[in-house]
């Protein structure tokens, strides 16, 4: 955040100098992908009556090409399909980082302090207030970059490992500043100085660091309670069972509360279920982002595009087989 903060910060809207010309860019590109989807339509099975609009079928992933429209007819000419796609990987790359400047700017810890008449102190009830709230949305926050595609793909780099050790807390992302989350911001809105939110991040990180280690078994009976190496193991795995569990970073109460817990049993083995192959740190760090620019390209509906950038990574997966 301390780089691609201040890197984002001339396309903020509202902020920058050039937000409007990233917005401009946005709907420019948007105009360009729909004229070619209806062009394609018309060459292929005719253009829609008044009113419609093309669809997937419901919950359905696409085909290798993408959509739901692969009716035979003539394909559209290879230069115009290159503008489309092109025009949509544009249109949604700017949207992404629109929206993620917009939310990161609106939802500051500090301007919603500013907006709340509540402020609990700095005593040790408020460090208690901050420390909790974070750990509690940093469960769903968690959660979320494993259930949809968008978070993942800079959440990927830290799972990317298929060695478990203290290196690899220190795969962290790069480019949280073009996704979305629940704010922590919203602490401020119930009391908590901004400060008190910076300090409950760092403990955050510092208790996540000493989890990634094969070396520690068990901590016993506090692992009731609270997430420990073990827990943090399975969280890793590609295995199927461990698959999306175990998102907790100080406390695991919230994985059994909300049903996504699972102890480490069975022999955990790392990495993602078809690792990349590479140690290239920009390879690792863009790959997802890559795969999704390619999914996005070859579509041939908005519902398709905006499906393969927030749905989860396994709506992708699946039409490959």
């Amino acid at each position: 955040p301390y780089v691609t903060g201040p890197l984002l910060r001339p396309v903020t809207p509202g902020k920058g100098r050039y937000a409007k010309a990233l917005m401009g860019l946005t709907l420019g590109a948007a105009a360009v992908t729909t004229v070619g989807d209806v062009i394609r339509r018309a060459r292929t099975t005719g253009l829609l009556e008044a009113g419609t609009l093309p669809s997937s079928p419901s919950g359905a992933a696409p085909g290798p090409t993408g959509g739901d429209d692969d009716e035979a007819g003539p394909p559209l000419p290879p230069a115009l399909q290159r503008i489309t796609g092109g025009s949509a990987v544009t249109a949604m790359t700017s949207a992404v980082v629109t929206v993620a400047t917009l939310w990161s700017a609106e939802t500051a810890a500090a301007r919603l302090f500013r907006r709340t008449p509540l402020d609990l102190g700095s005593g040790p009830l408020a460090y208690a207030a901050a420390i909790l709230g974070w750990d509690f949305l940093y469960y769903w926050n968690h959660r979320l970059s494993h259930e949809s595609r968008w978070l993942w793909a800079t959440h990927v780099v830290h799972h990317s490992s298929e060695r478990y050790n203290l290196s690899t807390a220190l795969r962290q992302p790069v480019a949280e500043a073009l996704t979305i989350y629940v704010p922590y911001g919203l602490l401020s809105l119930l009391g908590v100085r901004p400060a008190l939110v910076m300090d409950a991040r760092a403990l955050n990180l510092i208790y996540q660091f000493w989890i990634h280690t094969e070396v520690i078994r068990s901590i016993g009976p506090l692992e009731a309670v609270f997430n420990s190496p073990s827990h943090h193991r399975a969280h890793h795995g590609s295995n199927s069972r461990y698959l999306d569990r175990n998102h907790g970073s100080i406390l695991i109460v919230w994985d059994k509360l909300f049903g996504t817990f699972e102890p480490e049993g069975e022999p955990v083995v790392y990495g993602l279920t078809r690792n990349i192959e590479t140690v290239n740190p920009a390879r690792i760090a863009t790959h997802e982002w890559a795969a999704i620019a390619r999914d996005v390209f070859r579509s041939r509906t908005w519902g398709d595009r905006v499906s393969y950038l927030v749905r989860g990574p396994g709506w992708a997966g699946a039409r490959e087989g």
